[in-house]
């Protein structure tokens, strides 16, 4: 199966299947001297852990990750970093029923379709537990960027129709509701619709927002590598997410130039815009202002009400799906998106390294020739 790895020097391969016995990653190129601990990477994990409230699967995971290699004493070797999670709760049996079956809204019958196989426990490689690979991986572009002073924060913007009032924006609220949502008052009326969907036997949606701080102007490249082409194939990737937008997105086709341009100002500390439409982003490469993303992820598609499918020998048959599901996926791809950001930025950032003549000389120092 190709596609597995994402990056071209800080790279990522994810490994592992929903209900097999672990998932994981294989992080290479990290720099060595990189201070990283198991603890490190379990900050992150817990983010996106099951069971942690009303609104997710109630499988119970501790998702513990282990490091196997690529760190010493503390720190990054400059070797690959091998790291595994196992599979504690898998319960395989209650997707007994769906071995013949097509889930609406799953990849069941594409992935049948390409490989003429399909694992049926939980959706195996495009189960949304491949992303603790992701998340871990991620972690450690995340710790890599904060050495450097680059920081990032992701969160919901809106759950189903809910949205939180960006005049109401509390970074501290993230934290203390179900939603991830930065807006108390949001939250409390997004638990209202969740809980509606719930009853129905329906499922819910949302946005998720992402901002990265103090990232240095320069980073991506003009043409095919752009950053905000290379940030969409990223957030793309993640299996629940259906639309990417960096700035005000699809906002600005209904904008005039006039208004969705930035002006430009100077100070004594340099060069800088007065407004962000942009979203940090100029021609593809980063301006140096605050990194604005948001990615649209659409409703759970596992849902208890009765639906209309198929079977792999063409018969009609209803459908109803049983078993731990979250009825929103949201809270729980805050983390992916952050980190898949990370990894994304990471990658960028040693590319960036050999842009210029002078970035190279202050690493090797000036040699002439014979």
């Amino acid at each position: 199966m190709a596609g597995s790895t994402f990056g071209t020097l800080f790279t990522v391969t994810t490994w592992g299947e929903s209900h097999g016995k672990a998932v994981g990653a294989v992080v290479d190129g990290c720099p060595a001297g990189l201070a990283l601990s198991e603890e490190d990477i379990q900050a992150y994990l817990d983010r996106r852990r099951p069971g942690q409230s009303a609104y997710t699967t109630k499988r119970s995971e501790k998702d513990r990750v282990t490091i196997l290699s690529g760190v010493f004493e503390g720190r990054t070797t400059g070797c690959p970093i091998s790291l595994i999670v196992y599979n504690e709760d898998p319960h395989s049996s209650d997707y007994s029923a769906l071995r013949e079956v097509y889930r609406p809204g799953h990849a069941d019958y594409t992935f049948d379709r390409k490989y003429g196989f399909r694992d049926h426990r939980g959706g195996g490689r495009s189960s949304g537990r491949e992303t603790i690979g992701r998340v871990a991986a991620g972690a450690i572009a995340a710790k890599l960027l904060g050495t450097l002073g680059i920081t990032l924060c992701a969160y919901a913007v809106s759950i189903g129709p809910v949205q939180a009032d960006p005049a109401a924006f509390d970074p501290a609220a993230i934290r203390q509701n179900p939603f991830c949502l930065p807006d108390a008052g949001a939250a409390l009326r997004a638990e209202e619709f969740v809980k509606q969907c719930m009853a129905e036997k329906n499922s819910a949606g949302g946005v998720i927002e992402c901002r990265v701080d103090h990232l240095p102007a320069g980073l991506g490249e003009p043409v095919f590598d752009k950053l905000d082409a290379r940030l969409g194939q990223a957030i793309l990737s993640i299996g629940a997410v259906k639309g990417v937008e960096i700035g005000d997105g699809f906002a600005a086709a209904r904008s005039t130039g006039l208004y969705n341009n930035d002006a430009f100002f100077s100070d004594g500390s340099g060069i800088h815009k007065r407004t962000n439409h942009s979203g940090g982003v100029l021609g593809g490469i980063s301006d140096g202002s605050p990194l604005i993303l948001r990615a649209a992820v659409k409703p759970t598609p596992s849902v208890s009400a009765p639906q209309q499918t198929v079977s792999r020998q063409g018969e009609n048959v209803e459908l109803s799906i049983h078993g731990r599901h979250d009825p929103l996926i949201v809270p729980r791809a805050v983390v992916v998106v952050e980190t898949m950001t990370a990894l994304t930025l990471a990658d960028l950032l040693l590319q960036n390294m050999g842009s210029r003549m002078e970035h190279l000389q202050k690493i090797y120092g000036r040699t002439e020739l014979p």
